[in-house]
């Protein structure tokens, strides 16, 4: 029988190793949510996140309670803007990597 991981393992793990992966996710997370497909972008978010700073730490970052920021992004959360702005943020500071708006 084949050894298999399941999708989160799997998507952590290129995130880990695949810089550019790593860069790629967080960028289409925030750009699902400027297109408006909320609950594309917060999945992927959420992943992005559980995968690199984790909720704890990006708790301690942005001064809200890690459970609040899980609720945020889950399916039925509802962000607002200081605190979704105030995440994408801290995402970039901590990655490294800068988002840029393009017409």
């Amino acid at each position: 029988m084949a050894l298999t991981r399941s999708f989160k393992e799997t998507v952590q793990a290129r995130v880990r190793e695949d810089a550019a992966f790593r860069a790629a996710l967080l960028s289409q997370g925030v750009e699902a949510l400027l297109n408006g497909e909320l609950d594309i972008g917060k999945t992927i978010l959420r992943d992005y996140i559980n995968a690199t700073v984790g909720f704890d730490r990006l708790g301690t970052a942005t001064d809200l309670p890690p459970k609040s920021l899980m609720r945020m992004f889950s399916p039925s959360g509802n962000p607002n803007a200081r605190n979704l702005l105030s995440v994408i943020s801290y995402l970039q500071r901590s990655s490294g990597i800068s988002l840029h708006v393009h017409p």
